[in-house]
């Protein structure tokens, strides 16, 4: 059986909230997840940055400086190397061109990210939350959100 998983994230891969923040966040996904009673949300904190990915659902890398595709074997290899012990750094040389750029300049389809902590939401019946309801968490957890969607 498959899983979709519907992550927010803080916009700024090493930013943390304090835990009464997160408990705020996590309440205000809780009311808007009401009447979806097969979701089950989980909090994730993470020492180092870690590997938010969109599992298959992801389409396409491209790369921000010379609009090339680096490839999705280059990601999966990548992945595999630094999704273990978390992502000590964001920095990584593209294939394509050979460009110094970081992880979360790429650009990917469908959405994915880095992040020291995410709020988690498996198999909710909304695809993604709407721009209002991101405001929302966002606001009560006290920094920018965005969404991650996973099908795995």
């Amino acid at each position: 059986m498959s899983d979709d998983v519907l992550s927010v994230i803080p916009t700024d891969p090493q930013w943390q909230p304090e835990p009464a923040a997160a408990e705020r966040a996590v309440a205000v996904v809780a009311e808007l997840l009401r009447e979806d009673d097969d979701a089950e949300v989980e909090v994730s904190w993470h020492e180092r940055t870690s590997v938010v990915d969109c599992g298959e659902n992801l389409e396409r890398i491209g790369c921000p400086q010379c609009g090339g595709t680096p490839g999705l074997d280059w990601w999966g290899s990548l992945l595999e190397e630094r999704a273990e012990a978390g992502v000590a750094t964001l920095a990584v040389t593209v294939p394509c061109c050979g460009a110094d750029t970081t992880l979360d300049a790429l650009e990917y389809d469908w959405p994915c990210g880095f992040a020291r902590f995410e709020i988690e939401v498996w198999n909710p019946e909304c695809v993604w939350f709407a721009a209002p309801e991101l405001t929302a968490i966002g606001v009560a957890l006290g920094h920018p959100v965005r969404q991650v969607r996973a099908h795995l």
